[in-house]
């Protein structure tokens, strides 16, 4: 349960803590410096503190962490500052957030304002985005707009992706673990050589899996949910027969199947936030949903050749990506007969199969010179057929076929060794298309003579727009850079098809714009032992692209708000403090806000039944109360603020081993879950916190350590339904386990 006093003393303990050792660290370590940090964020290898956009890299031991109990992607969220992940659809369609902007659709065909972008390929599609992540270099947070070098969709920003290349020398690696609920994790990669000075080749493979934990109270089956079992491989090749050539072949596949979200029914009471007694972690009550199953295959392939000219260099990246499965949920989360009251059951089905072909291809100038330049052309082309499964109105499958082109180009000018000016321009066209493929097959409503097969003419929408940016940094010292930005971006037009499942119509919202601003200090001081980079932003967004979700019919309806808007800042600490001690912090404040007089959303329960309102709205509503006015409301689903913080610390035994402790803390402010207020669908301080204790033996190459995730258990909420009752599903619970790791 909540615990309110002791998160608030923990995030205070955390925080004086790394105050302590800031301030009263030995000055004796001038030797030890901090790593340099190279980010790849314009589409070449810069250093992070002289590119003038607010960027974060996570690698290493503080991204291997966070996955040593077999987590997926969404475990990214919160662990740099600003970015936010989170599911309704398990770990197979996450949703992404950074500096306040999202989307909460849950819909297989939302699009989103944050792009992922793995090994140089944009993963548009939310099935894609879920991709395991394994023999990972780095992770790249790119806040802000992104259009002029990555396109459409990428408003908020990027999360960008890559993973370890071959290389000549034979090399490799395995790492298993095991702890709570029999979790296994295994990972390994090896690569090397080939053929002599031409061929190199790597293999990397993934296995997580974890036994069902979850009894269902119901059906009186122990251990019925909870589970998974998750398959990932990659096949890396790299042709290179000169210096002027190089060709890299990427294959990769996954196979997941385990337990989509886990909804719960009624674990909130009227006018509280606070998860009650029918909340436990342990048991649900689905009378239906199968145990809500989940099964999600993808395979994928990409070229990337490069020719390094003496006058320029040629970039060419050609990717398929191909994904296919389904989920069923009890969506009202218990049982006609409870927990609490539940109006009446709800179940669904979706099933996703989605193929995207990507083709881009760069010109770019030699670096080296005061003048950098590149410039390039884009284009897309995905289908999309989504099916949606109902228990009373059968089954309804629609397609979505979405192509887009993009030019763009960007030049950055050394006007001297303090001033670099970088300026960029993007023309997309993009369009979309949705067709209804099949209604209402094996419905039991149109059997009993409420529901009819109706005709839906295609829906299509097309746009085309400008993307632009402009940016400086100014080279304060040797160490110090200060950097302003101005960029303007698009979210493209989206149409939504789900409703057709429920005799609805199908939606659409016009396209997004943003203008952001931004400036940023970014420095080294404590002779390179202490590294801050602080950025202050504000963006406005016109026509802003949302989601309304749940009312009396569990609708998703997309909508245009007239504006958003948007402002903060980050802040991101690395400090070295000795040879043996290693602090990181980083903290993001986003204050957003909707600006539309007349925009409403309908709220929760039966517009015929006030008895099924259970929830407790906080906005104006209109005479009948079953719609909201949301002016002035936050961005849905978002924090408002994130902090981060860890901590290592090393014990030498001797010249070649160490004993090491590594702990790590993530913290996330007010979070409203609906479009509308409502005392209990909002959370506010949650944390989780990990812990990692072992040995490292640096001549044998190996080290072994216990770990514990969530340790103190918290039972965050990580979102809610409110159509039926007072739902809502959480995160994972604490888990303590041991690893062993072997580098060769």
């Amino acid at each position: 349960m909540d615990r309110p006093f002791f998160k608030r003393s923990a995030l205070s303990v955390i925080v004086a803590a790394a105050g302590t050792v800031l301030f009263h660290a030995p000055s004796s370590f001038a030797q030890v410096v901090l790593e340099e940090v190279i980010v790849s964020a314009q589409k070449r290898l810069q250093k992070t503190q002289e590119v003038p956009i607010s960027v974060s890299n996570l690698n290493g031991e503080r991204f291997d962490t966070i996955f040593s109990s077999g987590d997926d992607i969404r475990a990214l969220g919160t662990r740099v500052p600003g970015l936010y992940a989170e599911s309704s659809n398990g770990r197979a369609a996450p949703r992404f957030y950074i500096r306040g902007l999202g989307n909460v659709d849950f819909d297989l065909a939302a699009s989103q304002p944050v792009s992922i972008v793995m090994d140089d390929v944009i993963q548009e599609n939310v099935t894609l985005k879920s991709f395991p992540l394994f023999d990972v270099e780095s992770v790249e947070v790119i806040r802000g707009p992104q259009g002029t070098l990555f396109g459409r969709n990428t408003t908020a920003g990027i999360v960008k992706l890559d993973t370890r290349k071959p290389t000549e020398e034979t090399e490799g690696f395995v790492k298993t673990s095991y702890s709570s609920y029999e979790t296994f994790n295994v990972e390994g990669a090896v690569g090397g050589t080939l053929i002599d000075d031409t061929l190199m080749g790597r293999v990397s493979v993934l296995s997580q899996s974890r036994e069902d934990w979850i009894d269902n109270g119901f059906t009186e089956v122990d251990d019925a949910l909870g589970g998974y079992d998750e398959k990932a491989a990659r096949v890396q090749l790299l042709y290179r027969p000169n210096e002027q050539f190089s060709a890299l072949f990427n294959y990769h596949h996954r196979d997941l199947e385990g337990t989509a979200s886990v909804f719960r029914a009624n674990v909130f009471t009227t006018g509280s936030n606070e998860l009650n007694r029918n909340f436990d972690r342990d048991t649900v009550y689905f009378d239906d949903g199968d145990n809500n199953p989940q099964h999600y295959q993808g395979d994928g392939s990409s070229l990337k050749m490069t020719w390094a000219l003496s006058d320029f260099t040629i970039t060419s990246i050609t990717a398929i990506e191909t994904a296919n499965g389904e989920s069923k949920g009890d969506i009202d989360g218990g049982n006609i007969a409870g927990p609490g009251l539940i109006a009446f059951p709800a179940v669904t089905e979706d099933k996703a199969d989605v193929e995207q072909y990507t083709q881009e291809i760069r010109i770019a100038s030699p670096e080296g010179g005061d003048v950098f330049w590149q410039v390039g052309a884009f284009a897309f082309d995905s289908n999309l057929a989504v099916t949606t499964v109902d228990g009373f109105f059968g089954e309804t499958r629609v397609t979505h076929e979405n192509q887009a082109w993009a030019l763009f180009g960007q030049v950055a000018y050394d006007i001297t060794d303090q001033l670099t000016l970088t300026g960029g321009l993007r023309y997309t066209d993009d369009r979309k298309e949705l067709f209804v493929d099949e209604q209402n097959l094996n419905s039991f409503a149109l059997q009993i003579g409420v529901a009819s097969i109706q005709e839906y003419a295609p829906v299509e929408q097309e746009d085309d727009q400008v993307s632009w940016e402009l940016s400086a940094n100014y080279r304060l010292t040797d160490t110090s850079n200060t950097y302003a930005r101005i960029a303007r971006g698009f979210r493209a037009q989206s149409i939504q098809g789900r409703n057709i499942a429920f005799e609805g119509d199908p939606s659409v919202a016009d396209s997004e714009t943003i203008n952001s601003f931004e400036v940023g200090y970014k420095t080294n001081l404590l002779d390179d032992r202490l590294r801050l980079n602080a950025g202050i932003f504000y963006y406005e967004i016109d026509d802003i692209q949302l989601s309304a979700i749940g009312g009396a019919s569990n609708g998703n309806n997309l909508l245009n708000a007239e504006k958003g808007i948007g402002q903060g800042f980050d802040i991101e600490v690395e400090y070295l403090a000795s040879e043996h001690l290693m602090l990181t912090a980083g903290y993001n404040y986003s204050d957003t806000e909707l600006d539309d007089d007349g925009l409403s959303v309908a709220v929760c329960g039966d517009p015929n039944d006030p008895a099924l309102r259970q929830c407790t709205v906080k906005d104006p509503t209109n005479a009948d109360g079953n719609v909201a006015f949301i002016d002035g409301n936050p961005f849905q689903g978002v924090p408002e603020s994130t902090f981060n913080f860890t901590l290592r610390y090393s014990i030498p035994l001797t010249d070649s081993g160490e004993l090491f402790m590594f702990t790590d803390w993530a913290y996330q402010g007010e979070t409203s879950l609906m479009l509308y207020e409502a005392e209990e669908f909002v959370t506010d301080e949650q944390f989780e916190g990990g812990l990692r204790i072992g040995y490292t033996d640096f001549d044998l190459d190996y080290e072994i350590a216990l770990f514990g995730r969530n340790i103190t258990d918290e039972e965050n909420v990580k979102g809610v339904i409110d159509f039926n009752n007072l739902t809502g599903f959480v995160n994972e619970p604490r888990t303590i386990g041991a690893e062993f790791r072997m580098n060769f």
